[in-house]
């Protein structure tokens, strides 16, 4: 793939980071907080800084966010962020995205799949959102896949005890939330996912696009 050529287009699909944009069931705490440390009024130059909870917009997930001695960020091996990936369309899904319907795709070992619904066109990320339950993470883990995203800002609701998180970070299995996929069609894409490398950390923000020729 050439990125010099005009074939290949760039699609990002992240959201964009702002102080009143939708965050995990409407928390206040999970909202951003800007500040400008300095301005052209109080010197040469214009800085600022993000207060920023590390779940909040387009984020990945990695084991040590549920299991108590799961990894963190600063071991993830950039080749599980950085490689081709699958978008499949559930938009037709109404409460969550289950065996039975994954069953339906094209899906392998070392895939990365990315989950189309309709969180990208509703408001309703803070509310009742589509998710993944923890039967079609059973699938996917059975599946071997590399890694899921969602276009929501959790991966699951509706389960206490988290087991959709856990079945998959317990593989090792990359966990992307918070994508926007209105305007991606069904098909197979280039990821790049690269996060913050962010020392012992949980989860870390990411600019996620996709590249197709």
């Amino acid at each position: 793939m050439d990125l010099m050529d005009g074939r290949v287009k760039i699609y990002d699909i992240s959201m964009k980071l702002t102080k009143d944009m939708p965050v995990y069931k409407g928390k206040e705490t999970k909202k951003p907080v800007f500040m400008t440390d300095s301005d052209f009024t109080t010197g040469t130059a214009y800085e600022s800084r993000l207060n920023l909870n590390m779940h909040t917009g387009t984020h990945i997930d990695r084991p040590l966010h549920i299991l108590p001695d799961g990894a963190a960020m600063d071991t993830l091996d950039l080749s599980q962020v950085i490689t081709k990936c699958k978008v499949f369309d559930f938009t037709e899904a109404n409460e969550k995205i289950s065996a039975s319907e994954l069953v339906l795709k094209d899906i392998a070992e070392d895939d990365f799949i990315l989950l189309k619904t309709k969180n990208s066109f509703f408001h309703i990320l803070e509310n009742e959102f589509i998710y993944l339950d923890r039967f079609g993470a059973d699938y996917l883990a059975e599946k071997k896949v590399k890694g899921v995203g969602i276009d929501s800002l959790g991966i699951e609701r509706s389960q206490p005890e988290h087991e959709t998180h856990k079945i998959l970070l317990r593989e090792d299995i990359v966990i992307l939330e918070g994508l926007r996929l209105k305007e991606i069609e069904e098909g197979e894409y280039f990821l790049i996912a690269a996060p913050l490398n962010i020392d012992k950390a949980e989860a870390a923000p990411v600019r996620a696009v996709l590249l197709r020729c």
